[in-house]
């Protein structure tokens, strides 16, 4: 062995893990450098409580029986949370792909990181870790801000009540589960209007198109929607015909994993 060589073999390389925290790194620098996101999420989160506080007020100023039955306390927590934070977190999580790919900056990012999967594994790691962080602060915010006005008519939950500290923390998931899907179909369609399309088509309008069906097929299909299984996480009275709880966690976690795995079968056959 001649001496550069020996000197070679005597300089291990980085290790996978310190491969995998520079390229984590990298993708949290280009996620939190990105100031529109902060504005975006403010506005989200802000819109998300005005709601709430609205819901809130509305159904403790109601009569206490609904037409369909008692009214949930602790869905009434996250009727705003489910349609205002998630959409646009879906949206941004789309861009974390579909922005580089329009900018021609993935590229760089490829040449960066030759093994595209991990590209995609540290986005999604990245993108779903900062949506549970900030879906599990704005649930709890949503619910407390609901249980106090609902308090104020005798008809308020405690986070100690059975079932309510796992319905909100279930609150949390679905927004990670939405961003990563987010992210999975953004690496698919690598076109942000389309992108953010097939987005929303996955989390709301599959549920929508299966309302409109006849029973029972509404129910039976429905149930393998993110919507659905969604509500009978965050809900205290379980729908019949619907998945049980633990059942419904395997549909919110079914959904992000069937966009990463299609992406990743797509991402390392194509030049860019």
């Amino acid at each position: 062995m001649t001496a550069p060589q020996i000197a070679t073999a005597g300089r291990a390389g980085p290790s996978r893990l310190a491969r995998a925290c520079d390229v984590l790194a990298f993708e949290w620098t280009k996620l939190r450098s990105v100031r529109s996101n902060y504005w975006t999420l403010l506005i989200a989160a802000a819109v998300t409580l005005g709601v709430t506080a609205i819901v809130a007020q509305s159904i403790a100023s109601a009569p206490g029986r609904a037409p369909g039955g008692p009214i949930d306390p602790l869905v009434s927590s996250f009727l705003g949370y489910g349609e205002y934070t998630t959409a646009p977190v879906t949206v941004l999580s789309v861009l974390a792909f579909t922005s580089e790919y329009g900018s021609g900056l993935i590229r760089t990012t490829f040449t960066a990181v030759p093994r595209r999967r991990v590209v995609l594994a540290a986005k999604a790691t990245v993108t779903g870790a900062a949506a549970l962080i900030a879906g599990e602060l704005l649930a709890f915010a949503c619910f407390f801000l609901a249980q106090a006005i609902l308090s104020r008519h005798h008809r308020g939950l405690a986070l100690s009540h059975p079932g309510t500290l796992r319905a909100v923390l279930a609150a949390g998931l679905v927004l990670a589960a939405c961003a990563i899907v987010g992210v999975g179909v953004g690496a698919i369609t690598r076109h942000t209007a389309g992108g953010i399309a097939a987005a929303i088509t996955v989390i709301y309008l599959l549920a929508v198109l299966c309302l409109v069906l006849p029973p029972p097929w509404n129910v039976r299909l429905g149930r393998f929607t993110l919507p659905f299984a969604a509500y009978q996480l965050v809900t205290l009275h379980h729908q019949a015909g619907l998945l049980s709880p633990g059942l419904s966690a395997g549909v919110l976690i079914g959904w992000p994993a069937a966009a990463l795995l299609a992406a990743a079968l797509l991402i390392t056959r194509r030049d860019t």
